[in-house]
């Protein structure tokens, strides 16, 4: 589109590397053409299937001769800049349109873009994390459903602190039912528990006898159903070991890459690297917001003055 609003040209590449320099080779043609020096490059977000090219686009020698601004626009922004036109209809080309019209009015609020790859390299990290912990979470839901149908007893009473550490989910990987758990010999299992529990339990005695009054009142499962049940919670505990160590993985590399940004959110009691690099990764570089309401707007929050007006 040209600066005064009409269509210069129409034309669709793939997503992929040849697309994307056909995409620069045709930007940069109309340019040189036209004789602009400027070009205001948009997309619509699309998770993460518009990343490669903005990143492309950034880097490509052929569009860095001319001053170029790119923006990746909130879909949200872009059917409300599309209600001012209520009859066109719904398709590729009219969206790549209504895109480039928005971007010439200039009226755009705080656009998602990568300015700064760190908060790129940054957002990547505390996102997966996000989804980490997420399926962690989801994972200990159903070990919860699972721990009920073994040994109800254990799902109901408070008989350890941690029901997924270290002591908790050995006992269950090394007994096979209730039956097992109410006739072993009390000092056995609670040497067991102190074991396993790398001998940090102030009494593991109390943790064993509160555990085989537990099995005794639980319900006893048949034992195809209860087989059944075990391979389920030794799939699960696996799983959740393993989501564990990506969490100590992530974080390690979170914290690392957080060094890398200067900031003062870590000063705020209660909120360490890790929070506050998610925080940092979303709102990117500050400098991008002309005041604290932008901010507060992007964010979807609300800022509310502290000041006091004279009566």
């Amino acid at each position: 589109m040209l600066p005064d609003g009409s269509k210069y040209s129409s034309f669709t590449v793939q997503n992929n590397l040849g697309g994307a320099q056909s995409l620069s080779m045709r930007v940069v043609a109309a340019l040189t053409e036209q004789g602009l020096s400027s070009v205001v490059l948009g997309l619509e977000a699309t998770s993460v299937y518009g990343d490669n090219l903005v990143c492309f686009l950034r880097e490509d020698g052929a569009l860095g001769r001319f001053n170029k601004k790119i923006h990746v626009l909130n879909p949200k922004q872009v059917k409300k800049f599309k209600d001012a036109y209520p009859d066109l209809p719904k398709n590729d080309a009219v969206d790549a349109f209504v895109i480039a019209d928005n971007l010439r009015f200039g009226r755009i609020s705080a656009a998602i873009y990568m300015d700064d790859y760190r908060y790129k390299a940054l957002q990547t990290l505390t996102r997966a994390r996000f989804f980490a912990v997420q399926s962690l979470v989801r994972e200990k839901q159903r070990f919860m459903n699972y721990l009920f149908m073994k040994c109800s007893g254990l799902a109901q009473e408070k008989t350890f602190s941690n029901n997924y550490g270290a002591a908790a989910l050995a006992v269950l990987e090394e007994f096979d039912s209730p039956d097992d758990l109410a006739n072993i010999d009390l000092d056995a299992l609670t040497a067991f528990i102190a074991e396993k529990g790398k001998y940090r339990s102030p009494n593991p005695e109390a943790i064993a006898k509160a555990i085989q009054a537990a099995a005794k009142g639980s319900y006893r499962l048949p034992k195809t159903v209860n087989d059944s049940v075990n391979q389920v919670l030794s799939i699960s505990i696996s799983s959740m070991r393993a989501m564990q160590a990506q969490l100590k993985t992530l974080n390690k590399e979170i914290e690392r890459q957080f060094e890398n940004i200067p900031n003062t959110l870590t000063s705020i009691p209660g909120i360490g690297a890790v929070f506050s690099a998610g925080i940092i990764a979303e709102i990117g570089d500050i400098n991008r917001f002309k005041n604290h309401a932008a901010i507060a707007k992007y964010a979807r929050s609300c800022m509310v003055s502290t000041s006091v007006r004279p009566i």
